[in-house]
């Protein structure tokens, strides 16, 4: 499950490259420390080029070697595996970061960590397991759209669109209301739950800013306005 499109993926990798290479010039270091280890092997991964995810991967391994519960290191390890599809492994890795306790220099990969296992629990249907990592990620962070995008999906998939939309509603608000997958969700579900005059002020939200995304109008808008017209 992944609301993001295709070139909103790229843009991200693109930008996660660039900041990579801006963080190992701006800190200067010094050479072999594992913090420029750690940014290194980032910047391969962003590459999604195989031969550098190997190599991050061996780089990630390493740092992991000597500090076994590395939490940077191990969530670049299951991403790494992510990106070679070798799910199994990309699991037992979160699922380490799972069992530890959470820190604030840490926080930003605690919480990819647990969204990424969450996802994992999602594809395989284990919407328990996945709600407890999510409900961990709005503990601490409680503008964190994704956790709640996620929430709404699980939702969703139980038929349960009042609980959906309130989950919808957190991720469009805290994702700035500009991201057109979110806001259809939050709008398909606000017409599921009969709240069509809802439905219609997201779907034209979502027309203001992204004119080209045509299924809203089609699929939401005009339906939810016979409603109103009934």
């Amino acid at each position: 499950m992944d609301g993001s499109s295709g070139a909103e993926k790229l843009d991200s990798e693109m930008a996660a490259v660039a900041t990579a290479e801006k963080l190992l010039k701006e800190l200067k270091p010094k050479p072999g420390s594992q913090q420029v280890a750690v940014l290194e092997a980032f910047h391969l991964l962003a590459t999604k080029l195989k031969p550098n995810i190997e190599r991050a991967l061996s780089m990630f391994m390493e740092i992991v070697a000597t500090e076994r519960d590395h939490v940077p290191a191990l969530y670049g390890m299951a991403a790494a595996y992510m990106v070679l599809k070798q799910t199994p492994r990309a699991r037992n890795q979160l699922k380490r970061i799972a069992k530890m306790q959470w820190n604030s220099t840490d926080a930003d990969k605690f919480e990819k960590s647990w969204l990424l296992l969450a996802d994992i629990y999602i594809q395989s249907g284990k919407y328990d397991m996945a709600t407890e990592l999510l409900k961990r990620c709005l503990q601490h962070n409680k503008s964190c759209w994704k956790a709640s995008e996620y929430m709404g999906y699980i939702m969703e998939k139980e038929q349960s669109y009042r609980d959906a939309s309130m989950h919808y509603e957190n991720a469009w608000c805290n994702g700035s209301q500009n991201n057109p997958a979110v806001g259809y969700k939050l709008a398909f579900n606000y017409l599921k739950a009969k709240r069509f005059v809802d439905a219609v002020d997201v779907c034209h939200q979502v027309l203001a800013t992204h004119p080209a995304y045509p299924k809203i109008r089609r699929e939401i808008l005009e339906k939810a306005r016979l409603h109103i017209r009934v």
